[in-house]
């Protein structure tokens, strides 16, 4: 009777041991006050700030890069897919305005192929230095049979942490503050699935080094704002972009209004439309369209806030205000 082993079955336990030293190297590079453990534990360890804090409220988020993978694999680049796996999460935990402690990472792959994960591995400690998040431990898991040969997929998992007194939720927004757009670095994790409909293979390998730029990664530079200026809400421009991500942050009886031509809108986005043929309604719907964060303030703030951003190497514009209305969004 043949022998049969788990290396046989497909899970190379040793491939995949060696890559921990690789993964260890880098995760120190993104080390913080406060990690206690090093990667190779059974759990992570972290000693939070408290005493930083009077009444220190945690804050948690967790995410993966949806099909944008799909064009990392069909172009054969992975450096930079897990900064897009970081950010994902650690703006949705800006958005309260905490500051990041740790972030953690999941890989799942048919089989180890060390050159690819190294690649993506090194995109996630970037990512948390960019953050200011320490990446203080995650899970590689070999399953053959799960994913075509040469992919893998990816989910992440972050903490960072406030004062309660300062949590960020849209609850001090009146009516008259101004909302404030900072730029997006192109279509960031969200739309893919369209994007991929839109274009054939060949665009999608010529349009690659476009379509796999990284999402920013805002933490540092808005809380650069936050020290100086009074944020009133802060939302991520993903999945739902400007009609459902920003009525999150907007009060009872008020509504906001985006105005379209405020914000240079990079050209990946019109080619998009034009092929698919798409409504701006659905354009702004699906796809962050320049876009990749908005901060709601005082309009006498405006000025100091883009500054401030300008200093921290991105634009911003004034895009929309405050207005009456039933918690919605109209661009127009």
């Amino acid at each position: 009777m043949k022998r049969i082993t788990y290396k046989s079955a497909g899970v190379d336990i040793d491939k995949a041991n060696a890559l921990v030293g690789f993964y260890k190297r880098f995760a120190r590079s993104t080390h913080v006050k406060g990690v206690v453990s090093d990667i190779g534990s059974f759990g992570a360890l972290f000693r939070p700030p408290f005493a930083d804090y009077d009444d220190p409220i945690l804050v948690s988020s967790t995410d993966g890069v949806g099909t944008k993978l799909k064009i990392a694999f069909l172009a054969d680049k992975h450096d930079t897919i897990g900064i897009d796996l970081v950010a994902m999460s650690v703006n949705d935990i800006l958005c309260s305005g905490a500051r990041g402690l740790f972030f953690l990472d999941y890989i799942s792959t048919g089989s180890v192929k060390p050159r690819v994960l190294k690649s993506v591995v090194k995109g996630i400690a970037e990512g948390c230095r960019r953050a200011g998040y320490a990446l203080i431990g995650g899970e590689t898991a070999e399953m053959p049979g799960m994913y075509k040969e040469g992919e893998y997929d990816l989910a992440g998992f972050g903490v960072g942490m406030a004062e309660r007194r300062d949590v960020i939720n849209g609850s001090n927004t009146k009516i008259g503050d101004v909302v404030l757009g900072i730029e997006s670095s192109g279509l960031h994790s969200n739309g893919y699935s369209l994007v991929r409909k839109v274009f054939t293979e060949k665009e999608l390998k010529r349009l690659s080094g476009e379509l796999l730029k990284p999402t920013h990664i805002y933490c540092k530079a808005v809380l650069a704002v936050k020290e100086k200026v009074k944020i009133k809400g802060i939302a991520n421009i993903t999945g739902g972009a400007f009609y459902d991500k920003i009525p999150r942050i907007i009060p009872a009886g008020m509504a906001i209004e985006i105005k379209k031509r405020s914000w240079p809108v990079p050209g990946i986005f019109s080619l998009i439309k034009k092929k698919s043929g798409l409504g701006d309604r659905e354009m702004y719907r699906t796809l962050n369209m320049g876009i990749g964060m908005v901060l709601v303030l005082s309009g006498h703030d405006a000025g100091r806030a883009r500054d401030i951003l300008k200093k921290q190497g991105f634009k911003s514009y004034i895009i929309g205000k405050v207005v009456k209305g039933r918690k919605e969004v109209c661009v127009y």
